[in-house]
């Protein structure tokens, strides 16, 4: 490992642009993604770098700050994460900072630029990737990873594709999930449904949601949430937006509005006309409570709530999970990873650079991986977790688990499936959800909704693209 040094970040009139741009767009947006929930420690704490033990000679510990927006169990696991490395490393002291919601904490991270304030490792949720490229503001992990010849062939390729932008893995995934159906084993026993036997196709869960209704109450539930929508492309093997899903290069078009977007919206409506699919909004705690209740048998969500809803249904019924459904005849495709990575910050000095990378390496060790899924119901991102004998028994307590580590593997490797790349994801997912409102309320018709949505997200795209050198 070599040079990097200490150094401001500089950036020119193009970048300011879309920091300020992208600032603008996350201030608006909310989002259902994973860790998003209460807010709770929002003060840094943070040192300067003269501060930070950096003459060797005193052999005192570099310390380096971890800015995260894990809350609730996510946070007890960081935090015991952090207290057994620096029990462990001496030589390093890690200190981990609650910083809010994903949105929240990256625009601090954009208020510290230039300044010494912000932390030296950053969690930034999946959509953030390509803005974190963009901004210059990283040391891609690609750079560790080749300098320590570290195996990357011990983790999950299919986790890894997501993070591996202009051929390096950028950051070092962290949180991981995708989604699953959950249904009601008792309900679709008393509807004459096989309860071994979940659904696999858009036909088959609205047969299934039309047995599981009765009195004129929907069997089914699905939030509002644009993660779905981006899902269910990728489930058809359908890219989200051009240039190769915004992999090949930068994407400067909205692909919403094509087949793949108006089968599965076509499809979603239809369900809900028929209140085969009851529509409860955008947020999935008000579609996992109705179905934690008994209220629908059926409903879409993160493998990482899977805990939660079990724990909440309470032994009431048997929960079942299965694949997300996609179209019948649609043969190849798959899930896209959710969550977040680790980023290195490239305006910190290299000894807290390489402090960074060490502490990461900790974290993807099998051993961490195993323990960290068990507290929090994310996917390990290393496979020799699964060997572990403190995973083997969570997956022995709830084998829904199982469903969604089949999921992942049974995943196609491709761009869509890989997920898609832009600089406004947050945002665009928020107009993805505008558009599904509207078609479900009945103001537009889906393509329509559809089409104005891409029109508005390419728009974007190109306000985005010429600020970006």
């Amino acid at each position: 490992m070599k040079r990097f040094g200490f150094r401001r970040l500089r950036f020119g009139r193009g970048m300011i642009l879309v920091l300020a741009m992208f600032m603008a767009v996350l201030a608006g947006c909310g989002g259902n993604t994973g860790a998003n929930t209460e807010a709770t420690n929002t003060s840094s704490n943070n040192e300067s770098s003269s501060d930070k033990g950096t003459d060797n000679t005193a052999a005192a510990p570099v310390k380096i700050t971890w800015w995260h927006s894990m809350s609730g169990s996510g946070e007890k696991a960081i935090n015991k994460i952090v207290t057994d490395f620096n029990a462990s490393h001496p030589g390093i002291q890690v200190e981990a900072v609650y910083q809010g919601k994903y949105d929240e904490s990256l625009n601090k991270l954009k208020a510290s630029l230039g300044s010494n304030s912000g932390p030296d490792l950053m969690q930034v949720y999946e959509i953030g990737s390509k803005f974190m490229i963009d901004s210059k503001m990283i040391t891609p992990v690609q750079k560790f990873i080749d300098e320590d010849k570290f195996d990357l062939s011990s983790l999950e390729p299919n986790i890894i594709r997501y993070y591996t932008i202009g051929g390096q893995l950028n950051a070092m995934p962290f949180n991981t999930s995708n989604p699953i159906l959950y249904y009601n084993k008792d309900a679709f026993k008393a509807a004459g449904l096989d309860p071994e036997n979940p659904p696999k196709t858009f036909e088959e869960y609205e047969a299934a949601a039309k047995a599981l209704s009765k009195n004129g109450k929907p069997g089914a539930a699905i939030a509002i949430y644009g993660w779905f929508m981006e899902q269910l492309f990728a489930n058809q093997n359908a890219e989200y937006v051009n240039g190769g899903n915004g992999r090949d290069q930068a994407a400067t078009e909205s692909l919403l509005a094509s087949d793949a977007g108006v089968k599965t919206l076509v499809w979603w409506k239809k369900m809900v006309d028929e209140k085969a699919v009851a529509n409860l909004g955008r947020d999935t705690d008000d579609t996992d409570s109705a179905f934690a209740a008994g209220q629908v048998a059926m409903t879409l969500d993160s493998t990482a709530s899977l805990r939660k809803i079990v724990d909440a249904v309470g032994g009431k019924f048997k929960v079942g999970t299965g694949f997300l459904p996609r179209p019948e005849g649609v043969k190849e495709g798959g899930v896209v990873v959710g969550g977040a990575s680790l980023y290195i910050m490239n305006n910190k000095p290299e000894e807290e650079q390489k402090a960074a990378w060490e502490f990461i390496k900790y974290v993807a060790s099998p051993e961490v991986q195993a323990e960290w899924s068990v507290s929090t119901g994310y996917f390990p991102i290393t496979k020799a977790a699964y060997d572990q004998q403190v995973l083997k028994d969570n997956v022995a307590k709830f084998p829904q688990f199982q469903t969604a580590v089949d999921q992942l593997h049974a995943s196609s490797a491709s761009n869509a499936t890989s997920g898609a790349v832009m600089g406004i994801f947050p945002e665009a997912r928020q107009i993805v959800e505008g558009a599904i409102e509207e078609a479900l309320n009945g103001k537009k018709e889906p393509k329509k909704a559809l089409e104005d949505a891409a029109a508005q997200i390419t728009d974007k795209l190109k306000q985005y693209n010429a600020t970006v050198k």
